[in-house]
């Protein structure tokens, strides 16, 4: 980074820290509710889990101007497609689905086959880059506040999550209200407000992607033990929440 950039920088990783610290001090309505208040186009990404599902009802419930937007990889789960149906019917809401271009996915299956990204490294991130990230990009076009499900409890990779913080690559803000929310308090929330969740979760599956890369966890395993199994490195990522090189390098 340059001098030039890193001094451009100041004012919103600032921000990004006073945003961090009144957060902490709120439940999750007032954390969205402010947020969503901020001004500028506000957009939550979800991917059906337990702890996205919370978020959606929240928004959903209190009608808050927050654009709710999903990665439809092509890949997912049969149960993953038919929450977001239920779920939009239960909240009235409408879920923006981003999926990857057919250009993209055909020159990827010509180079490394359907299923390539068993095979390294390289090929699984390659995968995840045309079904995850440039889908995200479009999703978060104009947008000056992303908010997402991340959570400290959910693997080491995770451990120090804030509420809010700088995404220097996206040059937006990123805002975790559930940061400091264990498992338990997720199970309880959706328990007492009837948040209609992905039935996987009840066979082991406590981070459901796509359906190839996501396996059922055993006994004891972290939360997201099933995701990419066959790499055997617990803080393996798709680059969505790391930068794509960062998620690549600690895979290996």
């Amino acid at each position: 980074m340059t001098a030039i950039n890193a001094i451009a920088e100041e004012g919103p990783i600032a921000e990004a820290e006073a945003l961090n610290d009144r957060l902490a001090g709120l439940d999750l309505a007032g954390r969205l509710s402010l947020v969503s208040g901020l001004g500028g186009r506000v957009v939550f990404t979800t991917s059906l889990g337990i702890e996205d599902q919370v978020i959606t009802a929240e928004i959903g419930t209190h009608r808050l101007p927050i654009d709710i937007a999903t990665l439809q990889t092509g890949r997912l789960f049969a149960e993953t497609l038919s929450l977001i149906e239920e779920t939009e019917s239960q909240y009235d809401i409408h879920i923006h689905r981003f999926e990857p271009e057919k250009a993209d996915i055909d020159a990827y299956a010509a180079q490394y086959g359907l299923n390539g990204f068993y095979e390294s490294v390289e090929a699984r991130h390659a995968c995840c880059g045309m079904r995850k990230l440039k889908p995200l990009a479009r999703a978060l076009e104009g947008a000056a506040i992303w908010v997402t499900g991340l959570r400290r409890g959910q693997s080491a990779n995770r451990a120090e999550t804030p509420f809010a913080e700088y995404d220097a690559e996206r040059h937006l803000l990123k805002v975790n209200p559930l940061a400091d929310w264990d498992l338990e308090a997720i199970k309880a929330f959706v328990s007492t407000n009837g948040v209609p969740i992905n039935p996987l979760h009840a066979r082991g599956y406590p981070s459901i992607g796509c359906e190839p890369c996501t396996r059922a966890i055993k006994p004891g395993e972290p939360e997201r033990a099933g995701r990419w199994w066959w790499e055997q490195d617990e803080t393996r990522e798709c680059g969505l929440h790391v930068a794509e090189e960062a998620a690549a390098i600690t895979a290996q």
